[in-house]
């Protein structure tokens, strides 16, 4: 089964419709449920789980029907299932995300963005992202106008650090602030560098400089995110543990939201 036809029918179930009603009205029904919900947005007083969806947009159906209803769960639209899919993948798991916590959760697009900021931020936006995502090894006018952007659309920017040293340096150089700055042990660096640690000591002196939330990404078991919680991270990202569903997903789930508090 193709995994659009797949995710199209498996919320029409969601929602108590028969699944073998043909695709557009599906599409239709799907569209009018969701349509005038209001979209969850980040409490600076509330500690936060990151799923990251990477793989397929099957998965990330699998994935999302076993995570507890929480508003305190955000939904990332992870750069591989982007890169595959396109805006559609953020459209998808935003639709996907809504039907099963009855709300509408908060969307994060990984556009990695490096270059011509305005365009990404708007790609995003109109799929019914709330936060989007750029580099910290952009260029500083990249970042500006990225930002700016941002806050034209209402969708609050994100800034990941990952291979930056000196994340104050970045932070310094701009004229406007994003809503979460990540530190960020990127997937390679784990796999192939066993002394590449993620860097918890920056969250404090990010905090105590500037008036921001601090996410942390590149830690995935149970340690880690306690870890990261403890040393003051505000959203705690996790992707390897949901890479594709199984047995245990919910329950993990819940485990990780536990321990970030």
């Amino acid at each position: 089964m193709h995994p659009r036809i797949e995710v199209l029918q498996t919320s029409a179930l969601l929602l108590g419709y028969h699944a073998e009603l043909p695709l557009v009205y599906l599409n239709l029904l799907i569209q009018a449920r969701l349509r005038g919900m209001i979209d969850t947005m980040l409490e600076r007083r509330t500690r936060y789980l990151q799923v990251a969806c990477n793989r397929t947009l099957s998965d990330a159906l699998r994935i999302i029907r076993q995570l507890p209803k929480s508003p305190r769960i955000i939904l990332e639209v992870g750069t591989p299932l982007i890169k595959a899919e396109g805006m559609n993948a953020i459209r998808t798991i935003k639709a996907i995300g809504t039907l099963h916590f009855g709300f509408a959760p908060y969307i994060v697009a990984d556009m990695k963005t490096m270059d011509r900021g305005t365009t990404e931020v708007d790609l995003a936006a109109d799929a019914g992202a709330n936060a989007v995502i750029a580099l910290g090894s952009a260029p500083t006018e990249t970042l500006e106008q990225f930002l700016a952007q941002c806050d034209k659309r209402g969708v609050d920017g994100m800034i990941d650090m990952m291979n930056i040293e000196f994340p104050l340096e970045v932070l310094s150089k701009l004229r406007r602030r994003p809503k979460v700055v990540i530190l960020h042990r990127g997937v390679d660096e784990t796999s192939f560098n066993k002394e590449k640690a993620i860097p918890y000591w920056s969250i404090q002196r990010i905090k105590g400089t500037y008036n921001l939330m601090l996410a942390i990404a590149g830690g995935d078991d149970l340690r880690e995110v306690q870890r990261a919680a403890f040393n003051g991270a505000d959203i705690v990202v996790v992707w390897q543990s949901f890479y594709q569903a199984d047995a245990n997903t919910g329950s993990l789930a819940q485990a990780f939201l536990q321990n970030v508090k």
